[in-house]
């Protein structure tokens, strides 16, 4: 499975687990997702991603024997989601009832690699007949084991972050000038503080306006989703990766015709070791930035000797960096109450003078009106859906 190229194409090829041994994909699209001990944490973003959203599989389940016992929407948003926290990959499976079609790897350390625990919780899985998908920087079709395992199984191994033969990438080209729908890119102040979060539920808020939005991912977590567009940035080679942006958005423009296409970000501009915003501010030239922002972190989530940077001195590095304004700040309310919630709202609108919400606590329709305060052509698209 190619990450690099639009999603759709992607679930028709899955990979093979050896040259010249192809495994046919399951039909079914069943899976139980691997988090232990970090189910809600930044680490867990992928499994906390697909809780919240997923197009390509039904998640029954979630492993974390730290959290087991709770329903893993309530856990981490307040919302009942119907999908239980369990202790381990036996209880999950007798939970289902049966063996589901896949298990997936929803742990996003920030070295990308597997524990000797995980390793035994994965290969169990293929034990068992599950098919494997791994985010992770590690490609676990180049582990001797884990192919061996998968033979004699008859299973498939996805590695997501694979990317394309370097043949088949693309460099910058130009291309994204000819891209005429405004583009809103959903930068931040750190790594995992709900970029792809914010910039999924913008895409449904606006098409839920009846303003056609496109989503375009940059990490693997939008991939295993089931994004229809989209490349796990941070496993290319640098010099392909604005290229590999502005390839994207291109395919979502001409596949789509959309009135807007939002861009999810990775990491920040101003992160010492996440640095893709650049790539993802060059390569799709976005006309709008909305930035998120965790007003309680006070370092960097994987990187704790780092302070986190203000909001504000975040707005002023993207808008010297890039031709673009930030037209806007959403809140991510971890460590907050309500009351704190909106107090950082008030005190964000107040010092920068462009609107802030929170997603997850406030109404989406202040979400919507964000972009549209700086976009009121698309308000027209908006009317005329509605009649």
């Amino acid at each position: 499975m190619s990450p690099t190229i639009p999603c759709s194409d992607a679930a028709d090829s899955y990979p093979e687990t050896m040259p010249g041994t192809p495994v046919a994909p399951p039909t079914g699209t069943s899976a139980i997702v691997y988090c232990e001990g970090q189910f809600g944490e930044q680490d867990g973003k992928t499994a906390n991603g697909l809780v919240r959203h997923s197009e390509r599989y039904e998640i029954l389940s979630v492993i974390d024997s730290m959290q087991a016992g709770v329903d893993a929407g309530s856990f981490l948003d307040g919302t009942p989601a119907g999908i239980p926290v369990l202790a381990d990959l036996s209880e999950a499976i007798a939970h289902a009832g049966y063996v589901p079609d896949y298990l997936i790897c929803g742990v996003a350390p920030a070295d990308g690699l597997l524990s000797s625990a995980q390793r035994v919780v994965l290969l169990d899985g293929i034990a068992r007949g599950m098919h494997i998908i791994n985010g992770l920087h590690e490609f676990l079709n180049d582990d001797a084991e884990f192919v061996a395992a998968s033979l004699v199984a008859g299973v498939t191994i996805t590695d997501i972050r694979r990317p394309k033969e370097k043949k088949d990438l693309h460099l910058f080209s130009g291309r994204i000038f000819d891209v005429t729908c405004p583009r809103i890119a959903v930068l931040g102040t750190d790594g995992a503080i709900g970029k792809r979060t914010t910039a999924t539920l913008l895409v449904q808020a606006l098409n839920a306006r009846g303003i056609h939005a496109v989503m375009v991912g940059t990490g693997q977590t939008t991939l295993i989703q089931g994004g229809k567009y989209g490349v796990a940035l941070d496993a290319l080679v640098p010099q392909f990766c604005s290229g590999e942006v502005e390839n994207q958005v291109v395919a979502a423009f001409e596949g789509e015709n959309p009135d807007v296409i939002v861009v999810e970000g990775q990491g920040a501009l101003s992160h010492p070791a996440y640095l893709t915003s650049a790539h993802i501010l060059r390569g799709s030239r976005p006309a709008g930035v909305i930035v998120q922002h965790a007003p309680k972190r006070d370092v960097l989530g994987d990187f704790p000797m780092v302070p986190m940077p203000s909001v504000a001195s975040e707005v002023e590095l993207i808008e010297a960096f890039a031709d673009t304004r930030v037209i806007g700040v959403t809140v991510n309310h971890e460590q907050m109450d309500d009351r704190e919630i909106g107090d950082a709202i008030d005190a964000i609108e107040l010092e920068l003078g462009v609107p802030a919400t929170d997603p997850l606590t406030r109404p989406l329709d202040q979400l919507v009106d964000m972009v549209l305060l700086s976009f009121p052509e698309l308000e027209a698209t908006s009317a005329s859906s509605v009649r």
